[in-house]
């Protein structure tokens, strides 16, 4: 899938971040650090908006996403096409009482990680789901014409060499057509892909890859994964190594039925793999999985001890750093 964010790389650099919590989420069960209290959060924050609460970052996505949409209209109308800007009201906030706590041991016993069994998946009723008001108008035309169609609206697909080992691309938005034009009118310039910070990106990559491969993180992830094998389940190196099994799981039983995406399937002639005696077995590990992870993380006050090592770490590359630090977000507030 390619990526139509101007911010896709940014979205990215906050993933890596939030690895380093050891199970991302809220504070510790009932005292402790949590990741609101990262100190590069402060500067980060201002490119994503997390000076914003839940409801005035939804406002702002809606009303940037019908921005968008209006631009991008325009803009394929202009190239000879027809184009409905989709006007799908579906809130980015969840509607669901559930909230996220991987820490809490009801929650385990009933999410496991939130993979299989998505605490939010069925936060949404399925008549609300948002629909491509363009289908009926794609199918209508020749496979060339779609062809046309999908590079205007996103630009030419990478070739190889542009292609990194690990799937991913350097976006530009000058070559992801109609929507990547609209995306950099509306939100504005990918401050975090600036050249100018390309040395403080790097830098805070490597902090983040870096982090977990310390001696003293290296020492906490052997006491979890001592008594994960004491508790019977083996083999884990390292505590993201847990949930990532059953995520690789999850991705195999997808792509045994959707492909790998490099052929074009109908899903529906496809029996909804979510739905198969094999996907259930899988939940069912899931919880039994998490139940035990939850509690070795517990013994060895994982949570606590892993973010107080981040949030060292963070301190000295802001002492390090701080004049990149502080344009970099004077950068993304003009920007917004």
């Amino acid at each position: 899938m390619r990526s139509t964010g101007p911010l896709a790389a940014l979205a990215g650099a906050a993933a890596l971040a939030l690895t380093l919590t050891g199970c991302a989420g809220g504070a510790s069960a009932d005292k402790g650090l949590s990741y609101e209290d990262s100190p590069l959060s402060t500067y980060l924050s201002a490119a994503w908006g997390g000076d914003l609460s839940p409801e005035e970052q939804d406002k702002k996505m809606q009303d940037q996403n019908r921005k968008v949409e209006e631009y991008v209209a325009k803009c394929m109308s202009d190239e000879g096409f027809e184009y409905k800007p989709s006007t799908s009201s579906s809130s980015f906030v969840s509607s669901s009482d559930v909230e996220w706590e991987p820490d809490d041991k009801k929650w385990v016993e009933q999410y496991g990680y939130g993979i299989v069994h998505n605490p939010f998946g069925d936060s949404m009723p399925e008549s609300e789901m948002p629909v491509d008001p363009n289908q009926d108008y794609v199918s209508s035309l020749s496979e060339t014409e779609q062809t046309a169609y999908y590079e205007t609206l996103y630009g030419p697909q990478p070739d190889e060499s542009e292609i990194a080992e690990d799937g991913s691309f350097e976006y530009n938005w000058e070559e992801a057509g109609c929507m990547g034009a609209a995306q950099h009118e509306v939100m504005g310039a990918d401050v975090w892909s600036d050249d100018e910070f390309a040395d403080l990106r790097d830098k805070m990559n490597e902090l983040w890859t870096n982090s977990t491969e310390s001696p003293e993180y290296k020492k906490i992830d052997t006491e979890w994964a001592a008594c994960m094998s004491e508790a019977g389940e083996p083999g884990f190196t390292a505590q993201a190594d847990a949930s990532m099994s059953i995520s690789d799981e999850q991705g195999k039983l997808y792509e045994a039925a959707y492909g790998d995406g490099t052929e074009n399937i109908d899903p529906a002639t496809i029996e909804d793999p979510s739905k198969s005696p094999e996907m259930k077995a899988l939940g069912e590990r899931e919880l039994e999985l998490a139940v035990v992870d939850l509690e070795c993380r517990t013994k060895v006050d994982y949570r606590e001890r892993t973010l107080k090592l981040q949030f060292d770490l963070e301190e000295k590359f802001i002492a390090e750093n701080k004049a990149a630090l502080e344009a970099f977000k004077a950068a993304a507030e003009q920007s917004k």
